[in-house]
């Protein structure tokens, strides 16, 4: 991903942009062929030399513009031809995010493939769902995974979406007219570079679109934080159901040996914070003052690389994390005991109204069952037996049928099918 947004790869998108120019104006008998050839032929650069220029001309287009001239000689006059600053820079920039939403989608395929095959190896281990951080019902982990599995997917989508309406170039001069460069220059060079031209233009291409693109961005680093959370939770000491791998030769903390801590998962939610923040600057961006400001290009040198390549290396570390990590079905399985059967409650409240008792009353009952199990009075199904509301309705074995995991976990088979998790 630094490849893509680096000095060298940023000047070869302009080079190639005034060729390409150069020569589809010699396709449409603008400019002499021997000059479009000759230009194709010699163009060069040097970056020491365009950062000198630049000292002196405090403008990097024409900076550029100078050194290339330089390995060109006469032909190069028509270099720039009728074109602005902007064709070049953002074309380039669609040039570029195109490359990096091509990285950030391979990465997102590569997270997701590492969640679909945890997801099937921990498919029916049992664990608590918690609701407000409190048990609530039964779940599996794999029930878990599939439903980041599904996010991810959201993921692709919506990069996929954004791709299209960010991977958009202009060549049509100062203020969008194409009064001094012909429309089907443009056209001919957003086709050879994979882009689409714009539909209408001012000096730069609009910036809702890079606003879109920085927004997704943020919504897919804040489901990475989502998850960095979800397993810093499940790490914490008094639940240890699941922990970051630990290497040989790992510490955890200056002072005390013992430690163990989801550092990257903490590093994860503190990038996804970053890349949130730079979405608010590119949301500013989308209002610059009539044709065109420069007030975005500043900020776009900061937030669009580095938004691209933070993402880049946070789905990467998510991915690790997720292929690593460390699962205690044991542990699972004593918490769900922790409550003695609390979490059968529904199924016990919904049976009771099934066998035509009034809702007002089976909830009261089995809510007095599980106040008793609460305190410690024995099981939540001993306590359901105990009550004469629930026995009159439901048998002993009836509540021992409704007491077990089975009931949950029915429909896990075919919810990892409509995934496509088989």
């Amino acid at each position: 991903m630094s490849k893509v947004w680096s000095d060298e790869r940023k000047f070869q998108i302009w080079l190639e942009i005034e060729v390409l120019a150069c020569e589809a104006m010699a396709d449409l008998c603008q400019i002499p062929k021997e000059d479009a050839a000759e230009i194709q032929k010699r163009a060069r650069f040097s970056i020491p030399k365009i950062l000198e220029i630049e000292k002196r001309t405090n403008h990097d287009v024409i900076a550029f513009l100078e050194n290339v001239a330089e390995s060109v000689g006469p032909p190069s006059r028509w270099i720039h031809q009728g074109l602005t600053s902007s064709d070049i820079l953002d074309t380039t920039l669609a040039v570029q995010l195109t490359e990096s939403c091509k990285i950030l989608l391979e990465d997102l395929d590569s997270l997701r493939t590492a969640i679909g095959k945890q997801a099937r190896r921990f498919k029916m281990t049992p664990m608590i769902g918690r609701s407000h951080g409190v048990h609530a019902e039964p779940i599996t982990f794999g029930l878990k995974l599939a439903l980041m599995y599904d996010e991810f997917g959201r993921a692709q989508e919506r990069l996929t979406q954004t791709r299209e309406r960010i991977r958009i170039g202009k060549i049509s001069g100062a203020v969008g007219t194409h009064a001094h460069v012909d429309p089907r220059i443009e056209r001919a060079v957003c086709e050879k570079l994979g882009l689409k031209p714009a539909t209408l233009s001012t000096q730069i291409v609009q910036r809702d679109r890079h606003a879109e693109f920085i927004t997704v961005l943020a919504v897919v680093a804040s489901s990475v934080d989502r998850w960095a959370t979800e397993f810093r939770h499940l790490q914490r000491t008094e639940v240890l159901e699941v922990e970051e791998f630990f290497g040989e030769g790992q510490k955890g903390s200056s002072a005390m040996p013992h430690k163990r801590n989801p550092i990257t998962s903490e590093r994860l939610s503190g990038l996804a914070r970053v890349i949130r923040g730079n979405a608010v600057v590119a949301l500013e961006n989308v209002a610059l003052w009539h044709e065109r400001d420069i007030s975005h290009s500043s900020a776009e040198r900061i937030i669009l690389p580095d938004s691209c390549i933070l993402l880049d290396y946070m789905l990467t570390k998510l991915r690790d994390i997720v292929e690593k990590l460390q699962v205690y079905p044991e542990r699972m399985a004593d918490n769900l005991a922790l409550t003695n059967g609390l979490y059968f409650s529904q199924s016990i409240l919904l049976a009771l109204t099934r066998a035509g008792a009034e809702r007002k009353n089976a909830y009261e009952a089995v809510q007095h069952a599980a106040m008793k199990t609460w305190k410690g009075e024995g099981t939540f199904a001993e306590n359901a037996k105990r009550e004469p509301e629930i026995t009159a309705k439901l048998s002993s074995s009836d509540i021992d049928d409704l007491c077990s995991l089975d009931v949950h976990f029915k429909h896990v088979d075919a919810t990892f099918k409509a995934f496509g998790l088989e």
